[in-house]
């Protein structure tokens, strides 16, 4: 038997029309023991919520019929559900999501693919300011004006500190994640110039046969399949050599 824990009163809503990673979503919270439900859609889950009130919603952006901004703006505009806390999940991919963001009254942002640890850090984040949210009243709206377009924003002023936060936590960690990626390109690219494996060489005369077949000598094989270059000298047997032979023809 499954044993109850705080987190088991906390019940998280899913809106995803993937139902492979709305599985794999429910598993994570699961895992973390939150009890989470799952929608299909935006209209599903306001029908959900007629008779549900979960402490936590979790909509992807984009879906059929009603997308995660208006499934937001809808329970914003409900004075029954405006208090729960909505997470989109979203590609971030430009500004205006932010704006659109504030415009339906968003409470967080979680980029996908998403980071479990971070994930589950927002969570309990919003978790403990939840009283604060609920009790927070509602303020003046303000019109802004963004990319040649007017916004009237209705959000409150922990709202948007929320937001932008997640925000600003989702730009680290995609700085973070394009540092990873330079640095693996780089070792990829001091692996690419690194001779390794097998190299077919000739026990006569010395000459490696390269990837299209041909012979070469070996010194222009390395100069092409690598960064090094050469400086030219004789090794002590060769200088004996050359040496005794010298003295010979003396």
């Amino acid at each position: 038997m499954k044993e109850t824990t705080e987190k088991d009163k906390y019940e998280i809503l899913i809106v995803e029309d993937s139902p492979t990673q709305a599985e794999e979503l429910k598993y994570i919270l699961e895992t973390k023991c939150f009890n989470a439900q799952i929608t299909k859609n935006g209209m599903e889950a306001l029908d959900y919520l007629e008779g549900h009130m979960p402490s936590i919603i979790i909509s992807d952006i984009i879906m059929p019929e009603m997308d995660g901004y208006q499934l937001c703006k809808k329970i914003k505009s409900d004075s029954r559900m405006k208090h729960i806390p909505v997470m989109l999940l979203t590609t971030l991919s430009e500004p205006e999501d932010v704006i659109k963001g504030l415009d339906c009254g968003s409470d967080s942002f979680m980029i996908k693919p998403y980071d479990e640890e971070v994930l589950i850090s927002r969570i309990n984040y919003i978790l403990l300011n939840a009283e604060v949210r609920k009790n927070t009243t509602t303020e003046m709206g303000i019109e802004i004006v963004f990319a040649g377009k007017k916004h009237f924003i209705t959000s409150t002023r922990i709202q948007i500190l929320d937001l932008l936060i997640s925000t600003y936590e989702n730009a680290i960690q995609k700085a973070r994640e394009l540092e990873n990626t330079v640095k693996e390109l780089v070792s990829a690219h001091e692996t690419i110039k690194t001779l390794n494996g097998f190299i077919p060489i000739c026990a006569m005369c010395k000459k490696v046969r390269d990837d299209q077949g041909y012979w070469q000598q070996i010194e222009l094989y390395i100069r092409n399949h690598s960064e090094a270059d050469f400086t030219h000298t004789y090794c002590p047997e060769c200088v004996n050599k050359l040496y005794n032979k010298y003295q010979k023809k003396v």
